[in-house]
């Protein structure tokens, strides 16, 4: 009896154990409509520089500052030009403001009652150069240094490269669409070939356009440059890279 009730045991036990190690069946996949977002970027090498030049006075006279600033950038406008014929010029955020003196403090604490009267005037202009010139840049920007203060630079991409980096960050994109859709089958249990592609959505991402960043003009307090001789600067345009996401939707057979 005794070894009845062992076998019986022991029989249970294999059974139990069977049951736990047999597979679960797979779920069912047909009609399923899978999301599958993809990512693409090309790369390329920066071909265009915008660079915003600067010059200010200070007088206080309002008229013999603002007379050294226009004589000042017409003098800055021709070196460039001279530089650089093939770059785009553009005169912008010509500034006027008065300059006040410090507050008197009194012993109390107070501000002394005065009349805000300016004891000069600060006056500016800026130049945005955009130029595609990057071999000559270095000596454009040193040559106008000689009158103008560089106050910022900004490398990227022109309009007609954008473009025809277009179809091939597109077809980065696409591809990796086909990649992760043959991955998500291949974990699912299915062929490539059951599934259909329903939607591609390319404004899945939102804002994915690339925008070079122009130089905004701020008004900032400069040293005005004089007309010595100054060392060219150095710059590494460096690259850019171009993203595109999309979202497409697959549906399984």
């Amino acid at each position: 009896m005794n070894l009845m009730k062992k076998l019986a045991a022991a029989a249970a036990v294999s059974f139990a154990l069977g049951a736990h190690a047999a597979p679960t069946d797979a779920l069912p996949t047909t009609g399923t409509l899978v999301v599958v977002p993809a990512y693409g970027e090309v790369k390329h090498a920066n071909d265009q520089a915008i660079v915003m030049l600067a010059i200010e006075e200070t007088d206080k006279d309002k008229a013999a500052a603002a007379s050294r600033v226009n004589t000042k950038m017409k003098q800055g406008l021709e070196i460039v030009k001279k530089e650089d014929p093939q770059a785009s010029l553009k005169t912008q955020g010509y500034y006027t403001y008065p300059v006040y003196p410090d507050e008197i403090v009194l012993a109390n604490g107070r501000p002394a009652k005065q009349p805000r009267v300016p004891v000069s005037w600060r006056v500016g202009q800026y130049l945005e150069v955009t130029t595609t010139s990057l071999d000559k840049l270095p000596k454009t920007v040193a040559a106008a240094q000689k009158i103008l203060t560089l106050n910022s630079i900004n490398f990227g991409l022109t309009s007609d490269t954008t473009k025809k980096l277009d179809d091939q960050r597109i077809a980065a994109t696409y591809k990796n669409l086909n990649e992760r859709i043959a991955s998500i089958a291949n974990a699912m249990g299915r062929k490539v070939g059951d599934a259909v592609l329903d939607t591609v959505d390319f404004e899945g991402s939102g804002n994915y356009t690339e925008s070079r960043a122009a130089a905004a003009p701020m008004m900032m307090r400069m040293k005005s440059a004089d007309t010595a001789d100054v060392a060219e600067p150095s710059f590494e345009p460096g690259e850019t890279t171009l993203q595109m996401q999309l979202v497409g939707k697959v549906r399984f057979k």
